[in-house]
């Protein structure tokens, strides 16, 4: 079973322009990505999806700087890019993490692939609900199925949104949905990246933090959150 993690991301954004290399404490976002994604045992296969748009140029720069893979699709069609990219890399299930996903658990990773391992589910996700905060979401996609389903993303918002579509036919496949029952504090709570705002809530997480980002889970961070909120 070969299951790798793609990050997908691109410079442009219209609400936070070049957020992928935001800068926190000197260090860009996509570094502490990769340095939390990484501490999985799933992280042989890692690889960054961007488009060829020439502003994604940097992103390629950083990735051959940092000897981290880098793939190359459509900028507009994600769905299409992440597919290909999988298949570029003949991944049997891929892990999809946002360029946004500062603080993706890799113990969440581990136990999504590890259930993926089996060969049993299409698509495995902690996101239906919402138990988990934003910016902690964790899929793993099972490409030979979304290869046969993407057809079907016929609509912009299916195209941009690479799992949406299943999330809204869920008879489409056979999914299993995680949910956080130990935290419920954690339901509702904002940790992803999307404005300046959310830049400076993160960054005075980690400014709170006694140790190392990546020796801080899930749960240890949303109480750290929920601390100082």
């Amino acid at each position: 079973m070969n299951i790798g993690i793609i990050v997908l991301c691109r410079f442009k954004s219209s609400r936070l322009p070049g957020k992928i290399f935001s800068q926190i404490n000197g260090k860009p976002l996509i570094t502490y990505i990769l340095e939390r994604i990484s501490r999985s045992k799933y992280n042989a296969n890692i690889v960054i999806a961007t488009s060829r748009n020439h502003t994604d140029q940097p992103i390629k720069d950083y990735c051959i700087k940092n000897n981290v893979a880098c793939y190359r699709g459509s900028l507009e069609n994600v769905s299409e890019r992440f597919l290909n990219c999988a298949t570029h890399h003949r991944f049997d299930y891929a892990v999809r993490i946002n360029g946004d996903n500062l603080f993706t658990d890799p113990s969440l990773i581990d136990n999504y692939c590890d259930l993926a391992s089996s060969g049993t589910f299409d698509l495995i996700s902690n996101v239906p609900n919402r138990t988990y905060p934003s910016g902690m979401s964790v899929e793993v996609i099972k490409i030979s199925f979304m290869r046969k389903t993407i057809s079907n993303f016929n609509k912009n918002k299916y195209k941009e949104h690479i799992t949406l579509y299943y999330y809204e036919n869920l008879s489409s496949g056979n999914f299993k949905f995680l949910e956080n029952n130990d935290l419920p504090e954690a339901k509702g709570l904002k940790l992803a990246i999307d404005h300046l705002f959310d830049l400076n809530l993160v960054t005075n997480l980690i400014n709170k933090m006694e140790k190392n980002h990546i020796h801080y889970n899930w749960k240890e961070i949303v109480n750290l959150y929920l601390k100082y909120e």
